[in-house]
């Protein structure tokens, strides 16, 4: 990996605040050379001077960018969701702030700070749950520190590192989805409760993962924990994927399966474990083989699940 001073690393990530849960803490959510490539619902052109113009003015002389995405990112087409902040703390959607639709942005190397990619956008999503984003995507191809600037916003942008794939423990894009005996209602496997959504449980709990993988059909994976979660992503986004199966029918199969494997929180689940996570919520898109087509981590909105269902054929 390409060496980066610590003090211009720490610089440019001041602002990062976190994506979804940490479970090496566990006891809360926290919130390359080559050209960007955007996913189907933001592939945006580059915009033109004027409209560059229109969204630096729109935007508050203290903005602050907040990640939403957690740093186990691997060479590739990484996703790279943000959120907005004030010095105030983050910008929730039932303020009086107005959200750009689009957001423009480049991506530094930190080690030569040289542009390798000029100009990405990222439309604006969940404006239904409590704190908007923008996830913008970026090919890179190698491991090293990058940074994440949006036009109008803050000088040294966001930090983020790309790892080398055999750094990272969690499945990603290409790998093999590992199969779990995932509690059900008839089976709970020592986990209680399987679903913390309330009123009551979602209805990804009639089959295992193990025996969904066998099925033929592609597979939705969901891991999160409605209850526990402090930012308010998990439920939103099993909500979400509950409203998507609805209308795509028995076209695929959906999995939930919770972190924590008492109603305490203080034990982590075994589903946990099985995939090497160390944050939540992240929703896995498998293929009729059991190989990961997407993964969606920390934040996400029905109409990015959707998306990601259409990379295997689903719309």
């Amino acid at each position: 990996m390409k060496n980066i001073s610590r003090r211009r690393f720490i610089s440019g990530s001041a602002s990062v605040v976190g994506a979804g849960i940490s479970l090496q803490m566990l006891t809360s959510c926290g919130d390359s050379a080559t050209s960007g490539e955007n996913s189907p619902t933001d592939s945006l052109a580059a915009p033109d001077s004027d409209q560059l113009a229109d969204q630096i003015s729109e935007l508050p002389s203290d903005l602050q960018l907040v990640q939403r995405f957690p740093q186990v990112l691997v060479s590739g087409n990484l996703r790279l969701p943000i959120s907005l902040a004030l010095s105030s703390g983050i910008i929730s959607a039932s303020s009086d702030f107005k959200f750009p639709q689009t957001l423009s942005a480049k991506v530094i190397d930190l080690s030569t700070d040289k542009v390798l990619i000029e100009n990405i956008s990222a439309k604006l999503h969940g404006a239904e749950i409590s704190l908007p984003y923008y996830p913008f995507y970026a090919e890179i191809t190698t491991a090293g520190n990058y940074s994440l600037i949006v036009a109008g916003g803050p000088y040294e942008g966001t930090a983020f590192s790309v790892l080398e794939r055999g750094q990272v423990s969690v499945p990603g894009t290409g790998d093999s989805l590992p199969s779990f005996d995932t509690p059900t209602f008839a089976d709970h496997r020592q986990v209680e409760p399987i679903c913390t959504r309330q009123p009551k449980p979602c209805p990804f709990h009639e089959v295992t993962l193990s025996d969904a993988l066998k099925l033929g059909v592609p597979v939705a994976y969901i891991v999160g924990t409605p209850a526990h979660c402090s930012t308010g992503t998990c439920s939103p986004a099993l909500d979400g994927l509950i409203e998507v199966a609805a209308r795509v029918g028995d076209r695929a199969v959906f999995i939930h399966a919770e972190i924590y494997a008492d109603e305490a929180a203080t034990v982590i689940a075994p589903a946990i474990k099985a995939l090497g996570l160390t944050f939540e919520p992240t929703l896995f898109i498998v293929d009729m083989s059991s190989k990961i087509v997407k993964r969606l981590d920390a934040v996400f909105d029905s109409l990015e699940i959707s998306d990601a269902l259409a990379s295997v054929g689903i719309s």
